[in-house]
């Protein structure tokens, strides 16, 4: 049996800032597990541009990125294994890990930190009828197969959602010299940032079609076509406006899902919304001394949040393990009003500052967000504009739940004329 302090699940950016705030923080035995061949995580097929600005005031590409944090964690000579998967977490903080090299490891640790990333949703998750023929890929996928491995997915692509992945492999398809005939949105809003929307469709010419959906996949060996109809308020077709697009190639960008098999096999507390890890102001699970960051708790708009997070989970699993970190004196639930759909963290500790990261369930203007404590307003901000595919971002102080006691505080869409 191996024995670490803290083992990092996951090599991707929140997992590289965990470890190497964790190492600034005074904790030496640390080792990263990454089941791919290479540190990076996603951000390694993520070739364009636009990573960084927030973190390092600078535009880098995804691999850029990601190169930083491994050069980092070389320098720190912190520990790393690659090809490696974790398949168990038990009560006592002892991982059951396997690779080709080392066969079957048991390591014991004091604090773990889960940054296993994502997954895409898959053509089953939202049932689009049809055969199964060739030319139906997740945008992940594609993007894998052109940045990393040199091959064209297809020539006419459609694209059925607007997430941030789909928009972006909508650009990356048309700079290879495919066309991309539209990207199609169940919903009456865009699932992507405003910023990809301009960028990678309305630059390129490329029609987005709210709320329509695919009802068929046509072709047998091969993808020939898809049928696109409008939906109502209901999400479901409306009989004569059925259009076919004859297409090679059917692209899938219909939301992402934090990776939380092994959250749930060590017993963790998921949120129904989210699917992640129910976690604290110190990215603590609901066990103790097992710490979520990054898009295994919920999935981010920008790597740089996600990487605040990772060092937030690195610095107090250090706290963790030194005996230092408060938890459960004075803990408040935080939940999600009117307007919102989740809010991250779930619980806090009074006293204690907070980034709390949420998002909207519809399109507002002109409105405020207001936070509430056991029915009391505590702060009031002016929104222009809120979309659900733009995360909000929300600080509390100290100073704001001081001298306060134990109850619910609630984030609250309200509309400015409202009383």
């Amino acid at each position: 049996m191996l024995q670490y302090d803290l083992v990092v699940v996951g090599g991707g950016p929140a997992g590289l800032a965990a470890a190497i705030e964790a190492n600034k923080n005074g904790m030496k035995r640390i080792i990263v597990i990454e089941r791919e061949r290479e540190l990076g995580g996603i951000l390694q097929q993520c070739i364009h541009s636009g990573f960084g600005l927030h973190i390092f005031q600078k535009e880098l590409t995804g691999p850029e990125y990601a190169s930083r944090f491994i050069d980092q964690l070389q320098a720190l000579e912190i520990e790393y294994k690659l090809n490696t998967m974790v398949v168990d977490i038990l009560p006592d903080k002892s991982l059951h890990v396997v690779n080709s090299q080392d066969g079957f490891l048991i390591i014991q640790a004091k604090a773990i930190i889960l940054a296993m990333g994502c997954r895409e949703r898959t053509r089953e998750a939202i049932s689009i009828p049809g055969r199964r023929p060739a030319g139906i890929f997740t945008a992940g996928t594609a993007q894998r197969y052109i940045n990393i491995q040199g091959y064209m997915p297809g020539e006419k692509v459609v694209i059925v959602g607007s997430g941030d992945i789909g928009l972006i492999m909508a650009r990356r398809m048309m700079l290879e010299g495919a066309e991309v005939l539209a990207v199609v949105e169940i919903m009456p809003f865009p699932g992507g940032t405003n910023r990809n929307i301009v960028q990678c469709l309305d630059d390129f010419h490329i029609p987005l079609l709210l709320q329509h959906m695919v009802t068929d996949i046509l072709g047998k060996a091969r993808v020939e076509g898809v049928v696109v109809a409008q939906v109502d308020e209901d999400r479901k077709p409306i009989p004569g406006t059925e259009r076919i697009y004859s297409c090679d190639t059917l692209l899938l960008s219909v939301g992402l899902i934090p990776e939380n098999e092994l959250s749930g096999k060590a017993g963790i507390v998921l949120d129904r919304i989210t699917r992640g890890p129910v976690v604290n102001e110190a990215m603590e699970t609901s066990v103790e001394g097992i710490f979520a960051c990054g898009n295994a708790v919920h999935v981010h708009d920008l790597v740089d949040f996600a990487t605040e997070e990772g060092r937030r989970a690195g610095r107090n699993a250090a706290k963790y393990v030194n005996g230092e970190l408060k938890r459960g004196a004075n803990s408040i639930k935080i939940e999600p009003g009117w307007g919102i759909q989740y809010i991250v963290p779930h619980i806090m500790e009074l006293g204690n500052a907070a980034t709390l990261f949420l998002r909207v369930d519809n399109i507002y203007h002109d409105v405020n967000l207001v936070v509430k404590y056991d029915g009391e307003i505590l702060k009031s901000l002016k929104k222009e504009y809120m979309a659900p595919g733009n995360m909000e971002q929300l600080v509390l102080d100290g100073d704001d739940l001081k001298e306060k006691k134990p109850s619910v505080l609630t984030v609250e869409v309200e509309k400015r004329n409202a009383k």
